[in-house]
């Protein structure tokens, strides 16, 4: 198992998670976070003054799945996250060493 983890643009969640409906992605966790790349911020005026924002919005999708539906999941959400702008975010895959659903006790797979 493996564990996807994108930091997209706020306005691209709503096609992000059309994407993961579409390939059958039934759940997932969103996160609202602040960061920069190499954007490192930017300038804003705000009633005559200027002041630099250094940290953007960001949202923080995480989803678990299987090794067999992982390259399906990453370009589902590279597809819709891109606007072919600097800032558009990365895609993190990490492996995933057990599950276990609170609920009903199941490990593995049949807990996602």
């Amino acid at each position: 198992m493996k564990k996807v983890e994108a930091l997209i643009k706020p306005f691209k969640l709503d096609d992000v998670r059309d994407a993961l409906q579409e390939i059958g992605v039934q759940g997932m966790t969103v996160t609202e976070a602040k960061g920069f790349g190499r954007q490192k911020g930017h300038s804003e005026l705000y009633r005559g003054a200027e002041y630099v924002v250094d940290f953007l919005p960001k949202i923080k999708i995480e989803v678990v799945a299987p090794d067999a539906r992982v390259e399906a999941i990453v370009e589902a959400i590279r597809t819709a996250a891109s606007t072919g702008r600097i800032g558009d975010g990365k895609i993190f895959v990490s492996p995933v060493e057990h599950v276990i659903r609170i609920r009903t006790g199941e490990t593995g797979e049949d807990a996602i």
